[in-house]
């Protein structure tokens, strides 16, 4: 985590010919906040870590940090995007470039930090299933854990992060119809039934089997998802195993939903006056 800033300078009241200096004026401290989902065991599931030092030590806490600022305008520091990529590696020890990751929401009510005037840029990531046991703690935490998502008190999380949290659920169940994010969530081959799964944890609604299924097949003739070699043992008999290709990127990845019918528009008033009077002559 960066280190902490001094305490900013107050304006100056004094007039300068070439304009105010950046330095005049308060500046608050800007962090990065990361909400990490996965999905292990048909559970929606997302890291919390605990903390290590104060504000809330041994609290529970989304993973993030400062972003680090430089000493001058030749260095300013890092991007807001190298910010949370650092912190995406230091606490939860999952590799560069492994996990998807966008820029969410900026926090910036005051007060949400009892330190100073903290603003918040949260980036939400997607991390597949087979890659969740590699999570560890690491950087100013002492330990890193996946909760389930539906049963996590909110309540335990320290500053703003229970709103933060639910911004990002929000967001994920909004674009998993449209986007192609659900490639991160999956493993690099599943069956029909086990992404219909995943979809239906991550968007917390059921799909029709059946209308699931002949999506499925669109999505193989459009080339969106393509067969992978062997099989799964399941229950009952072994099951195909398909894969996305990768330089297909599908608009939207469940059952399309019906359109609504829409009648014929009505005639106006004038028009069947003019022709009701046609006729009687």
């Amino acid at each position: 985590m960066a280190k902490r800033r001094t305490t900013p300078k107050r304006p100056s009241t004094t007039a300068r010919s070439d304009g105010p200096a950046a330095e005049d004026y308060p500046r608050p401290a800007v962090a990065v906040d990361l909400i990490i989902f996965t999905i292990v065991d048909a559970d929606l599931k997302v890291i919390v870590v605990k903390r290590k030092e104060p504000p809330f030590e041994g609290g529970w806490a989304l993973p993030g940090g400062f972003v680090r600022v430089g000493e001058g305008s030749d260095d300013q520091g890092e991007d807001l995007d190298e910010a949370a990529l650092r912190e995406l590696t230091e606490e939860t020890g999952l590799p560069r470039g492994s996990v998807f990751l966008e820029q969410l929401y900026t926090f910036g009510k005051s007060g949400r930090d009892p330190r100073m005037r903290v603003i918040s840029v949260a980036y939400y990531a997607l991390v597949r299933p087979d890659l969740a046991p590699f999570v560890h703690a690491g950087g100013d935490v002492s330990e890193a854990r996946w909760f389930s998502v539906e049963g996590l008190d909110r309540s335990i999380l320290a500053f703003d992060h229970a709103e933060i949290l639910e911004t990002a659920l929000t967001r994920l169940r909004g674009k998993i119809d449209y986007s192609t994010i659900a490639f991160e969530l999956v493993p690099e081959t599943f069956t029909i039934a086990e992404l219909r799964a995943v979809l239906e944890v991550a968007k917390g609604e059921r799909y029709d089997p059946g209308n699931f299924r002949r999506r499925f097949h669109r999505m193989l003739d459009e080339k969106i998802i393509e067969k992978a070699p062997g099989k799964r043992v399941t229950a009952s008999k072994p099951a195909a195993v398909y894969r996305f290709a990768r330089d297909r990127a599908p608009e939207t990845i469940v059952p399309e939903r019906r359109k609504p019918t829409t009648s014929k528009p009505e005639r106006p008033r004038s028009a069947r006056r003019k022709r009701a009077t046609t006729r009687k002559r």
